[in-house]
């Protein structure tokens, strides 16, 4: 049996090594498995002998990137013989290379874990945006910590879920206080309507909270304008409407949008049109979504203009 691999990404002084010393030492994670935890990076807070020896952590230094290998990586898991592997990662290294061309498939890949200062987050994006973004989307769980309640209500605006809607996100106050991301957000639609009715301007919203809690649409009718594509790539009778949409910079506009199942009812819808829909959602596990989402069964279409703002924001 492959030992799971815990990655833990985050740029300089984030956070990470307090979090990983956290994490080992809660007794729901650690009982009396052998850890062997690769450190990329130094920071503030350092690992003592006496943490490695209570917790039975075999730690190994990469001080360079040309230096973390999948030889010197199975090197390492060959004479450790881990129970598990914590990764903590270079911020400023190439995270995707590693998960697809260095990391040894003698581990499974378990988790990427994400630890970001709530306080300088805006700073860093602003400085360091494709990195932060490659952070926050690579991830399964996020953190932001030392959050005063001003860093709340901003990562709120910024509506972070937009950018990974499938992370849990929670946001760590100055006393370790934890609340979930979601707790605080406010659709801008009534859920409990016969038809909810998303506005043009609600369209990334209303994907991102579909995206990350499809349940909470299951047997709903939803009515929404969208840029329809219908391509030989798509099963007979399937469409995907959605919206190009950009999270957080010009460079990672992407489509954003669900499968729809049209049947033979209407057959001349175009590719690439404009088009106000009716739907009913249910949740099905499709390859595309990678698990379970929303899938849209189309009640009705109708030939539309393009909304003021066809690519869709976040904030």
């Amino acid at each position: 049996m492959k030992p799971p691999a815990y990655i833990f990404i985050g740029l300089l002084e984030s956070g990470k090594t307090t979090f990983i010393k956290e994490v080992i030492a809660d007794p729901n994670f650690t009982l009396d498995e052998k850890t062997l935890l690769i450190r990329c990076e130094d920071g503030i807070e350092e690992y003592d002998e006496e943490f490695l020896e209570k917790y039975n952590i075999v730690l190994v230094d990469v001080e360079d990137e040309d230096e973390l290998t999948t030889a010197a990586l199975k090197k390492a898991h060959e004479a450790e013989k881990p129970d598990r592997v914590v990764i903590e990662f270079n911020g400023m290294w190439d995270l995707g290379h590693f998960v697809d061309e260095v990391m040894p498939n003698c581990w499974e890949l378990y988790q990427i874990v994400a630890s970001v200062c709530g306080p300088t987050f805006e700073l860093y994006s602003n400085n360091l945006g494709p990195k932060m973004f490659e952070h926050i989307t690579s991830a399964d769980l996020i953190v932001f910590n030392r959050c005063t309640q001003k860093d709340k209500d901003y990562l709120h605006q910024r509506n972070i879920r937009a950018m990974n809607p499938r992370a849990t996100i929670f946001l760590d106050d100055v006393d370790g206080n934890s609340e979930d991301y979601r707790d605080n957000m406010v659709m801008p639609f009534d859920l409990d309507a016969d038809e909810i009715d998303i506005r043009d301007e609600d369209f990334g919203l209303w994907y991102v909270d579909a995206s990350s809690e499809p349940q909470k649409y299951d047997g709903k009718t939803v009515r929404f304008k969208a840029h329809v594509l219908v391509t030989p790539q798509l099963p007979k009778g399937w469409i995907v409407p959605g919206r190009h949409g950009m999270v957080c910079c010009a460079d990672d506009i992407q489509f954003l949008g669900f499968a729809c199942n049209a049947g033979d009812r209407f057959p001349n819808i175009e590719n690439k049109g404009w088009y106000t829909l009716t739907a009913h959602i249910h949740v099905e596990e499709l390859p595309q979504y990678k698990g379970a989402g929303p899938v849209l069964d189309l009640v009705d279409i109708q030939p539309a203009e393009p909304p003021q703002e066809e690519v869709v924001y976040f904030n």
